[in-house]
């Protein structure tokens, strides 16, 4: 469980109110949406701590992006209950400390980055320069600030968009799919920039189908299929729940090693994959492993542990569910 302090470690909080200063930025209890017979939310129960990167991961149609719609007023709900910063306020008034970016943003084409992000500023009655120039530092568009929107890349302008959404220096940023349709350098260029945006408190509500992207700069994640809640917790603590580690080895008789390796009672599986034989094991039996192969005759010519990535825990969780 996060505690308070963990939850604010990210940059320093003052001038956030202290009535502001709550555990959890998003509640959900329940919450769900169906369109005619289509259950697209099924019932969806969350807790996102404050100051923290939160991925809302899942297969398109898993319901991401009609969550983040109900958290945004965007989306009616049919049933359940949400709260914003943990408050009885108003969700429109809430919505003033909210930064969002839901599928591709949209800017004018002939206007600049830097008079498109003006554009927007002054839509809120506010009128700072100072703050449009922070900004286009802040997401590295202060050189390209007065090219017109038409000529920037996919990656640039998804930045301008990142830009948009921290208009107003909000608490909460909720990006839908930030990294859409981008190439490889422009996917590195959102995120490495994501972590730097949950500073001074601020939480990130990220969603995503690229997993091995999430792994990289998500705290915590809940994993949603066909709009269920399946999984919810800590990165790590989640990659790590699924127990033994798996060894990857090569040996001098790789099929007679599978039927030696699978008389021990340490090892719940053992299979030929390739050229190599993935062991099921602690990582800690690794050197029992050399012994009782060494016994047989067999050597050992390569030996790795191979870890549980985010991603291969997603694929584990979500072929459970669909045995269920």
């Amino acid at each position: 469980m996060w505690t308070h302090a963990k939850q604010l470690n990210r940059g320093d909080t003052r001038g956030i109110p202290d009535q502001y200063l709550t555990e959890y930025v998003i509640k959900t209890d329940g919450l769900t949406k169906t369109y005619g017979d289509v259950l697209a939310v099924d019932d969806l129960s969350l807790t996102i701590p404050r100051g923290s990167i939160f991925g809302l991961l899942g297969p398109n149609g898993s319901g991401k992006t009609t969550t983040m719609g109900m958290l945004l007023g965007l989306v009616k709900p049919t049933s359940g209950r949400f709260s914003l910063f943990d408050s009885e306020m108003r969700q429109e008034d809430s919505l003033h400390r909210v930064g969002a970016i839901v599928e591709t943003p949209s800017f004018y084409p002939y206007l600049s980055g830097r008079s498109n992000l003006a554009y927007f500023q002054g839509i809120t009655g506010r009128n700072n320069q100072n703050e449009l120039d922070d900004l286009l530092i802040r997401v590295g568009l202060a050189e390209r600030g007065h090219s017109r929107f038409r000529t920037y890349s996919l990656g640039m302008k998804q930045r301008l968009g990142l830009a948009y959404a921290l208009l107003g220096d909000p608490e909460l940023l909720i990006l839908d799919e930030p990294t859409n349709g981008m190439d490889p350098a422009g996917m590195a260029e959102i995120r490495d920039l994501i972590p730097n945006l949950a500073t001074g408190g601020r939480t990130v509500l990220l969603s995503s189908h690229l997993l091995h992207e999430v792994e990289q700069v998500c705290d915590s994640v809940a994993i949603l299929s066909h709009g269920k809640l399946i999984a919810q917790g800590e990165v790590s603590e989640l990659v790590n729940s699924r127990g033994e580690d798996k060894i990857r080895l090569a040996t001098t008789d790789n099929a007679k090693a599978v039927n030696v390796l699978s008389a021990m009672d340490w090892a719940s599986e053992v299979s030929l994959d390739g050229d190599s034989v993935v062991v099921t094991a602690p990582n800690e039996r690794s050197s029992d492993i050399s012994a009782t192969l060494g016994r047989s005759e067999i050597y050992v010519t390569e030996m790795a542990v191979v870890e549980m990535s985010l991603e291969q825990y997603f694929l584990d969780v979500t072929e459970d569910e669909s045995e269920d």
